[in-house]
């Protein structure tokens, strides 16, 4: 039976190295992956405590295929998110809409003895996608999740190149949104608190910065036809509801605790849509990662050892506000 490692979350917060053990025989349409690096989201902190195998930005190199496999085949690349299964005969599968089967199997809910954080994983050839040539593993890493997150949104509802997009906020996922709007025609528009990433979203492909800290009334020079809220906090929505345009949408794509608050009445006579949007569906995600590779989208990351240390240096580092943007680790040789 092979045997292989996993770093999972401990009470202490510090994740601890452990080992997985899996069948010799793969069945279905299993794949077994060696794991040649992985993002660090913010989801992952959710779980840095809990006794599970951590990590959902994965890349590897496939090394054996179960006896479905009908698409890959040894030494392919392939990378996974958040979603590792479906039952692909309910009507959210079957309208291609994947991410939302009643049988799906999400990171932190299911598979929980293994994660991207690790020597090696089994997962379904349905949940891999192949990475296109010319793109690195520490590139595509961060795509998995924060790029299918953000391009998901956009793509899912039909984002036009004729609208203004907002960004709010310049972090992991909002520097992976600046850059996929951009590209998609739109005129963007990033929100954030103070001036000190202003320079970089433009950039990246903003036209136009605003920083909301401080202001009790916002100006932009058209008004905003989504936003795409890309913070861990709650925003001003007094502040920021009247630079939305009427019928305008809003997209919370941070994973954060408690509810979502809004004022009512300035959405009801605004005509404001809240879109729930959770990471892609298995064409959507495929899409993204050829979107990115045509268009050049990268995330901009810093690397970090995949050993004991090297993801507890990445966590409290990113738990402080310490990284640049993404966090990508990377077996040690």
């Amino acid at each position: 039976m092979p045997t292989f490692t996993v770093f999972k979350g401990h009470e202490s917060g510090a994740p601890k190295k452990e080992t997985t053990t899996k069948p010799d025989e793969l069945s279905g349409d299993q794949v077994f992956v060696r794991i040649t690096a992985s993002g660090l989201c913010g989801t992952d902190m959710h779980y840095r405590k809990a006794h599970v195998g951590l990590g959902h930005e994965g890349i590897g190199i496939v090394e054996k295929t179960g006896p479905l496999c009908k698409v890959l085949k040894t030494g392919d690349r392939v990378g996974w998110g958040y979603n590792h299964s479906f039952c692909g005969r309910c009507r959210e599968c079957l309208t291609g809409n994947d991410i939302y089967c009643s049988e799906r199997a999400l990171y932190g809910f299911a598979d929980l003895d293994q994660g991207s954080f690790g020597s090696h994983a089994v997962w379904r050839e349905v949940a891999l996608y192949k990475i296109p040539d010319s793109m690195s593993d520490e590139i595509a890493a961060p795509l998995q999740c924060a790029g299918a997150t953000v391009f998901s949104a956009l793509q899912t509802y039909n984002t036009q190149s004729s609208e203004t997009v907002g960004i709010m906020g310049v972090g992991g996922l909002g520097h992976l949104a600046i850059q996929f709007a951009s590209k998609f025609g739109c005129r963007v528009v990033v929100l954030s608190g103070s001036e000190s990433k202003k320079d970089e979203a433009l950039r990246l492909g903003a036209h136009e910065f605003v920083a909301t800290r401080g202001k009790t009334e916002l100006k932009v020079s058209q008004p905003i036809d989504r936003l795409l809220v890309t913070t861990s906090f709650q925003p001003n929505w007094e502040q920021i509801l009247p630079i939305l345009s009427p019928r305008a949408t809003i997209y919370p794509l941070s994973v954060s605790e408690g509810d979502f608050s809004i004022p009512n009445n300035l959405v009801l006579i605004n005509g404001i849509t809240i879109q729930g949007s959770c990471v892609a569906s298995r064409l959507t995600h495929e899409r993204m990662l050829e979107f990115a590779d045509l268009h050049q989208i990268k995330p901009i990351v810093q690397l970090f050892d995949m050993t004991e240390e090297g993801i507890l240096d990445a966590m409290e580092k990113l738990d402080q506000g310490k990284v640049h943007f993404r966090a990508v680790l990377k077996p040690v040789a």
